[in-house]
């Protein structure tokens, strides 16, 4: 069995991957760090992970693949010594994805503390890095929000069938805010309210660009890409709803497009293309994007709808996934689960 350690187990997505490893086939979580809650029992932190009989310390014990949960700036600065070491592990914080230290400066609004690692990272979306990331040793967790996106468009954007002019709206429960408090997620304030924000920009935009523009047959910098995020009352789940005009000359249909999702996606563990469109419910605390493209004829514009889990496909079931492919596991060991339901 491999040890896997988790650093910063209290948050949200620590504690989503401490749930999904317990039952992995080939790995299993020896130890967990987290400032806050180190010297205690893991139950005592999270009841509901009882099984796991570990003990919260302030680092890692010896363990031969590490995943980090510790928020931007804060998880590079923890990760260097390890990837010195030699040690594969999987990043779900931010400090990795961007490709340009510059940029993720501008962005995060601190200066990256190892931007010389940045060409050694491979940002972890397996359905388009899959190759990458089995050879990668510092995998990039993708963002929530990117995920749902990238994957609603990467097969429209690569096929050449929309206008370079995107616009992503994306709906997220309360947990993609993580556990620090704030008054804007109390219940009081949350409850029956849906609201938009960083409407000036989001942190995920830039990511979103870089993956698109990889993805263009044509510059990256025609790319216009509208991006806003809304939070709406439900503890998980993204739900994205993408925009784009057809381009000119290309007779789209409803068919044509859902057959070109099917091909792009045919041999995909996580990802189905649905014959309507799906809810977040369907994919709750599983690791599966479900997808519905159409056409709106009338506008001649794409219109595609993704469904993912925020703390699954969006961060613990794809670190999961990414260290499947690089450990040279099955991609789907410990993460074939179907959704809870109701």
């Amino acid at each position: 069995m491999i040890r896997v350690g988790i650093i910063n187990v209290t948050g949200y997505a620590g504690a989503e991957l401490a749930r999904l490893l317990y039952l992995h086939p080939e790995a299993k979580v020896t130890s967990v760090s987290g400032r806050s809650a180190a010297g205690k029992p893991l139950a005592e932190v999270f009841p509901h992970l009882w099984p796991l009989d570990l003990k919260v310390s302030s680092e890692l014990d010896e363990v031969d693949f590490v995943f980090s949960a510790l928020p931007h700036g804060a998880s590079a600065e923890a990760l260097v010594p390890l990837v010195r070491k030699r040690l594969p592990l999987v990043d779900i914080s931010a400090d990795f994805r961007l490709s340009d230290a510059a940029e993720y400066q501008r962005w995060y609004g601190v200066t990256h503390p190892a931007p010389e690692l940045l060409p050694k990272a491979v940002y972890g979306l397996p359905e388009l890095n899959r190759s990458a990331v089995r050879e990668a040793r510092l995998v990039a967790n993708p963002g929530c929000y990117p995920t749902g996106a990238l994957l609603a468009l990467a097969p429209a954007v690569k096929g050449g069938i929309i206008e370079p002019d995107i616009v992503i709206d994306a709906k997220s429960g309360v947990s993609g805010a993580g556990r620090s408090l704030g008054l804007s997620y109390h219940y009081a304030e949350a409850n029956e309210s849906a609201v938009a924000y960083a409407m000036e920009g989001h942190r995920h935009l830039p990511e979103i660009v870089q993956e698109l523009g990889r993805l263009w047959p044509k510059a990256e910098a025609s790319l216009r890409v509208t991006f806003q995020p809304h939070l709406v009352p439900m503890t998980r789940g993204i739900l994205t709803t993408c925009y784009a005009p057809v381009a000119d000359g290309r007779a789209v249909t409803k068919a044509g497009v859902h057959a070109l999702y099917e091909d792009f996606y045919k041999d995909e563990p996580f990802v189905r293309v649905t014959a309507e469109p799906p809810q977040t419910k369907h994919t709750w605390g599983n690791n599966l994007c479900l997808i519905y493209p159409m056409v709106d004829r009338r506008a001649g514009r794409l219109v595609v709808v993704s469904c993912i889990d925020n703390l699954v496909k969006g961060a613990a079931g794809q670190a999961i996934q990414n260290m499947n492919l690089m450990l040279g596991f099955p991609e789907a060991a410990g993460l074939d689960l179907p959704a809870v339901y109701p």
